[in-house]
């Protein structure tokens, strides 16, 4: 029969080893992340993409049974996904001299969105109350609000297309999801979606965009 020490070590592993796992699959996810940049114009927006980091974060957080594990894997995730993604800019010798000051506004983005979309994944899946259509649309506003700055700020009106198309989708389908769990509410998901979409927009272009200018 195994001691009360011992069990208690074996249950404090499991959140290092569920962390660690997230890591390691941000790692890989920035790594994949450069390495499609430039193979099809498909593949290139989509990894040069937000959008593309956000989502799986949220994923993993509604994998994840505990909140708080959703939110330090949220956090460590996109640290991670950033590493990953520079230290392949470094190796594949398109890390230029300002690369560090781009990677650090990256990756403190990260580290303050990370934690919202690992707890949108979690509570979308596992929450109680109306928070839940809250963090669907959180998930979903990220997309849209992508779609929004390829048309409005960079004029890349075919790529915009299909971001606001996908995350009007997104915001659909978790509606349904969450009507369909039994949500109360359920409708602020779609509701508040559009909305989220040009916050998160408008954040993008007033103070991530000017950051990345200034280094």
């Amino acid at each position: 029969m195994a001691s009360p020490t011992a069990s208690r070590r074996d249950t404090l592993s499991i959140p290092g080893v569920v962390l660690t796992a997230t890591v390691l699959f941000g790692l890989l996810l920035g790594g994949a992340t450069y390495g499609l940049h430039g193979l099809t114009p498909v593949l290139d927006r989509a990894t040069n993409s937000t959008s593309t980091w956000i989502i799986w974060t949220a994923v993993a957080g509604a994998l994840l049974r505990s909140r708080w594990l959703a939110v330090w894997g949220g956090a460590l995730m996109m640290l991670a996904t950033c590493c990953g993604y520079y230290a392949a800019s470094a190796l594949g010798g398109t890390f230029g001299s300002g690369g560090l000051g781009t990677a650090a506004v990256w990756s403190v983005a990260g580290l303050a969105g990370g934690p919202l979309l690992g707890w949108a994944g979690w509570t979308v899946r596992r929450g109680r109350g109306d928070l839940r259509a809250v963090a669907g649309a959180a998930v979903a506003m990220v997309v849209l609000g992508e779609g929004l700055w390829m048309g409005l700020a960079l004029r890349y009106w075919g790529e915009a297309a299909v971001f606001l198309t996908v995350g009007a989708l997104l915001a659909a389908l978790l509606t349904v999801y969450l009507a369909r769990t039994g949500a109360r509410r359920y409708w602020l998901c779609a509701a508040l979606a559009p909305v989220g979409g040009l916050v998160f927009y408008l954040a993008e272009k007033t103070i991530l965009n000017s950051l990345i200018g200034t280094v």
